[in-house]
């Protein structure tokens, strides 16, 4: 006499469950936060995620998961759930779980991989890198500043590839350093070739190679800012010398020091790039220890600028689930976007 096999459920992305529709699926619990009501009771907000969905759990003091959620579920654990999605109005995605539990080892056979549930770059991050890379050398002439800049890129790649360029602002995400850095590089070049043909008289003339370096490197300090997380889903956090001294200063640390390397690099050009990545940002009140003193900061000051907000805007357009012609209101631009239009 055979028995029948249990037949396997099927898994389904969080990310791609339709308003109604009831799954399975994999999701890490990113946040569980405890509040009371008037009268006192105990209730918890949980966020669950993937990669490119976040949805809120509300577990309210009579609900049959009160005491698992207070006792075991865990910030920052993964779980297999059972339930379904809904998009709330005014509150936006949201769960009702009808069974849940943590991921085991055997879930690997049905497709989990904590790899899916990482923030990233849309980006190959080698790709990007030597496309970086290829710009240094193509448009640096100088050797030794070609050299200076593509060694501390290499020197630090490991980090530069999964590092994200904020925390929460722009690029917040693993890769993104990389992806924005590359991004200004790019605009920063075709800025600096126009205005270097359209002012040929200025003396001196805009520098290209210097606005090439400064670009590659102007978020360098990020990388003695930020500290990698031991796991991959693990928030970044600043580390001391970040909250004592932030990555404009950092990073011309970091430059100085490797310029000891380097004793036929003009002093000249190396103070010049010092100031670039001392004063890109341009506003005290944004960061900035000095105000930039020559053109080629102002160059690179406009391609970071558009490139950090043009990011923001699209993930917040891209991201929100509000009804209506506005987005919710975004609290990192601090305000809401059209989305209503029609062209």
């Amino acid at each position: 006499m055979s028995s029948a096999k249990t037949p396997r459920s099927v898994i389904s992305q969080l990310s791609d469950l339709k308003s109604g529709e009831k799954a399975t699926f994999f999701a890490l619990l990113a946040e569980k936060t405890k509040n009371s009501t008037r009268d006192g009771k105990a209730y918890f907000i949980c966020r669950f995620r993937d990669a490119r969905r976040t949805a809120t759990m509300m577990v309210w003091a009579d609900s049959d998961f009160i005491k698992d959620c207070e006792e075991e579920w865990i910030a920052g654990g993964f779980y297999k759930i059972h339930g379904a999605y809904f998009e709330h109005e005014k509150y936006g995605p949201q769960i009702e779980i009808d069974k849940i539990r943590p991921v085991e080892k055997r879930d690997e056979q049905e497709g989990f991989d904590i790899g899916e549930y990482v923030k990233k770059s849309r980006f190959d991050s080698e790709e990007m890198f030597r496309e970086l890379i290829e710009l240094v050398r193509r448009h640096v002439a100088t050797p030794a500043l070609a050299d200076l800049t593509v060694g501390l890129l290499e020197t630090h790649s490991q980090a530069i590839k999964k590092l994200p360029a904020t925390q929460r602002t722009y690029y917040p995400f693993q890769g993104g350093w990389l992806e924005h850095t590359l991004s200004v590089t790019r605009k920063a070049l075709r800025l600096a070739h126009d205005y270097h043909e359209n002012y040929p008289d200025s003396k001196p003339p805009i520098n290209v190679e210097l606005v090439v370096a400064g670009a590659a490197l102007h978020e360098l300090g990020r990388i003695g800012e930020l500290a990698l997380p031991e796991l991959p889903t693990d928030p970044v956090n600043q580390t001391t010398d970040g909250r004592f001294y932030g990555h404009l200063i950092l990073g011309r640390d970091m430059l100085r020091e490797a310029a000891r390397n380097h004793p036929d690099l003009d002093p000249m050009l190396l103070k010049l790039l010092e100031h670039m990545l001392l004063t890109y940002l341009t506003l005290p009140e944004w960061g900035s220890p000095r105000l930039p003193l020559i053109p080629e900061v102002l160059i690179l000051h406009h391609a970071d600028d558009l490139d950090a907000k043009m990011e923001m805007y699209v993930r917040c357009l891209s991201g929100d689930a509000a009804t209506g012609e506005f987005t919710d209101r975004d609290p990192v631009l601090g305000k809401q976007l059209f989305k209503g239009r029609t062209v």
